[in-house]
């Protein structure tokens, strides 16, 4: 079982004694970004650079991140067979719930084209070698930027704090922009995403498939964006309350999935668990089953564990002890039952390993490597690519922990 050591210094270690309340927030909200770029660093080995483009003309149809600058993507051509393929990943990276975090996500690449990398590596599933990415190589391959703090889906403003909620807006004019540099020609397309990109690729799933013709294969992918309404150690609910504030702030309700929002509260509509049965495009749900954002954010907030029973557990899973590991098997129970409904579609693919992990299609190391995690001997990358061109079914679920020896587990120092 590979272990992938991350070094983090955790928000519940550094809020020191003396601190005010506003210096408390600005260091929770590093400690969190900290932990974002952490589970977002991918191994890089020779892998291409591909460069920013900003969307031409999005301002001035109010498609702008948090701070009003202009949204952008990045994108490698595709050729020879793949020339008429294109694939659109969703950057996930948190949410902004309060107008303060969203203030402060406003100065990060999170909230703003300004502090954007020029180009970034592509990798896993956005690689141009086929020996990495053996099905999507050589497709159109874009990576969507994500500067707006809802999973690309809210709709408003903050005047006074000149705070812009145009997820809606970034995701139609991202998507009209590539449909004039080809897309529009495609033969087959894949909207994948990663964290809140992976809930993102859920909420806009049937959106992305009404572009294209009934000729076009159109799937979707959802990779570590099985966000679960869980409880956490302390009897609380720290996810449900966070999205009620992003619902709420971004005016995230008029973009929900109206087959939800007519039976259940907004709030509700954001958790992939109400969502994911009632999608009609096909899709696949990749997810470790004790997701590693979860455990450290939704499961065991430093809020819910002030005395630090859980900290070594939240750390490294082979310090949990038996009643820990008892709770954590229950959220993979949880994780199952959710998407039950789901997973008897016969058009619908999952790959729920037994890891410590989080976004795993965008890592070489557990996309596509000689030991990247595997459920019955196949590669994440394999699995996704027989559902994806219909080689075979595939609904692979891992037995619990410690079962699974081809993990790259996350172990937080």
């Amino acid at each position: 079982m590979k272990q992938i050591f991350i070094w983090v210094l955790s928000f519940w270690t550094v809020i020191g004694i003396g601190l005010s309340r506003s210096d408390a927030g600005l260091e929770e909200f590093n400690a969190k970004e900290r932990l974002l770029s952490f589970l977002e660093t991918a191994v890089v080995s020779n892998s291409l650079q591909v460069p920013l483009t900003l969307i031409q003309g999005a301002a001035s149809k109010g498609a702008v991140c948090l701070d009003g600058t202009p949204p952008g993507y990045h994108l490698d051509r595709g050729f020879g067979s793949g020339s008429n393929s294109w694939l659109i990943q969703l950057e996930g990276g948190g949410w902004c719930n309060t107008i303060r975090s969203c203030v402060l996500r406003k100065t990060t690449r999170r909230g703003s084209s300004k502090f954007m990398e020029k180009q970034i590596n592509f990798t896993g599933i956005l690689s141009n070698k086929a020996e990495q990415n053996p099905d999507f190589y050589n497709w159109n391959r874009v990576k969507l930027r994500y500067c707006d703090g809802a999973s690309f889906a809210g709709e408003g403003q903050n005047e006074a704090n000149q705070l812009y909620f145009r997820g809606q807006r970034i995701w139609s004019a991202a998507m009209e922009d590539l449909m004039a540099k080809g897309m529009h020609n495609a033969e087959q397309a894949l909207l994948s995403g990663c964290s809140a990109g992976g809930l993102a690729s859920i909420l806009h799933c049937d959106e992305f498939k009404d572009l294209f013709p009934k000729t076009t294969k159109v799937k979707c992918l959802s990779d570590a964006g099985l966000f679960l309404d869980a409880t956490n150690v302390a009897g609380g609910h720290t996810l449900r309350d966070m999205y009620g504030g992003v619902v709420t702030l971004q005016g995230v309700q008029n973009n929900l999935p109206s087959t939800c929002t007519s039976q259940m509260p907004p709030t509700s509509c954001f958790f992939p668990q109400n969502l994911v049965a009632n999608i009609k495009t096909p899709m696949f749900l990749l997810n470790a089953a004790y997701d590693a954002w979860q455990v450290q954010e939704s499961l065991i907030p430093s809020s819910a564990d002030p005395n630090g029973f859980w900290r070594d557990c939240k750390m490294d899973q082979a310090h949990c002890n038996s009643s820990q590991m008892l709770f954590l098997q229950d959220f993979r129970n949880q994780m199952l039952n959710a998407i039950n409904d789901f997973s008897k579609s016969n058009q619908n693919g999952l790959f729920i390993n037994s890891c410590f992990a989080h976004c795993q299609s965008e890592r070489q190391d557990t996309w596509y490597e000689n030991d990247s995690p595997r459920i019955g001997n196949k590669a994440i990358a394999v699995s996704v690519g027989d559902w994806f061109f219909d080689r075979m079914s595939v609904k692979a679920i891992d037995c619990p922990y410690p079962c699974d020896n081809s993990c790259h587990n996350l172990i937080f120092k």
